[in-house]
């Protein structure tokens, strides 16, 4: 697994039971994870939106004594020397930079193909296939269908809110669904939510991609795959969710047994429509 900030919380967190608040600290923490050290607990409480006595508990939970104890913990696993040099680059670069390791942190989790071979086969087995993806994720979603619609029979692209929702993702359900793919990226809307809720009551299989396995929606995925996003700029950037999305196409793909015939189908329509520019 990477070294890198994000990846040290993640082992930190995971095998703890922790309630929704104590997700909500931790996915905070992991957003912030190269300033989350130097974080008092006030300005952590402040981060996430909870009260001072909440990340008390939260770093009980954890095995700590308190916060302090957390905080000191992190400062003597953090590794030195990482940031060297950093201050050579304008604040331009360092997003690049920070973007580099998310790719590098999705590259390590990968090292284990298996959940993203499992998505690949419950996404290309389910006809129609609902893509989810509101507010900030929709340019995620909407990049996953256009492509998916090459070699899949019927993507249906859920990005758009608004009491309507919860009725496509029905009809979805009754035209044969059997799983729904979901982008979710900060912040989280409530509709996405109760959208992955009503489609898990309808009996379809939620697939994920989410910024943090501490996401809000991770306790509504039956399968969630994170990818990390960029927060150095005044929006975030969110190269490895994107890179994510592609692999699970891939995977996809790979799990249609007329992939291939379709996009050679498509290639031969658009050559014969002069669709492309030469």
């Amino acid at each position: 697994m990477s070294d890198s900030p994000a990846a040290r919380l993640q082992q930190l967190f995971e095998g703890h039971r922790l309630t929704p608040t104590q997700r909500r600290i931790a996915h905070s923490m992991v957003r912030r994870a190269v300033d989350a050290p130097f974080l008092s607990s006030v300005e952590l409480a402040e981060l996430a939106g909870v009260s001072q006595p909440s990340v008390t508990r939260f770093a009980v939970a954890l095995g700590f004594d308190g916060y302090p104890a957390l905080r000191k913990h992190l400062r003597e696993v953090a590794p030195t020397g990482q940031d060297t040099g950093t201050s050579e680059y304008n604040e331009y670069q360092q997003a690049v930079h920070a973007e580099l390791e998310n790719l590098r942190q999705l590259a390590d989790l990968l090292a284990d193909p298996a959940p993203v071979e499992r998505a690949g086969r419950v996404l290309a087995a389910s006809t129609p296939l609902p893509v989810l993806g509101l507010r900030a994720a929709s340019a995620q979603a909407k990049g996953f269908a256009y492509f998916a619609a090459k070699v899949h029979p019927d993507i249906r692209l859920l990005d758009e809110g608004g009491t309507m929702l919860a009725d496509r993702v029905d009809a979805a359900r009754r035209a044969g669904a059997s799983a729904l793919l979901c982008f979710a990226l900060p912040r989280h809307p409530k509709e996405v939510v109760e959208a992955l809720d009503h489609a898990r009551e309808a009996g379809l299989f939620v697939v994920t991609v989410a910024d943090s396995a501490f996401a809000p929606v991770a306790a509504h995925s039956d399968l969630l795959i994170p990818a990390a996003v960029g927060t150095g700029l005044a929006f975030d950037t969110a190269c490895a969710p994107m890179l994510l999305g592609r692999v699970l196409l891939e995977a996809m793909c790979d799990a249609l047994p007329d992939a291939q015939a379709r996009l050679e189908d498509f290639d031969g329509r658009a050559a014969a429509r002069g669709l492309f520019a030469e």
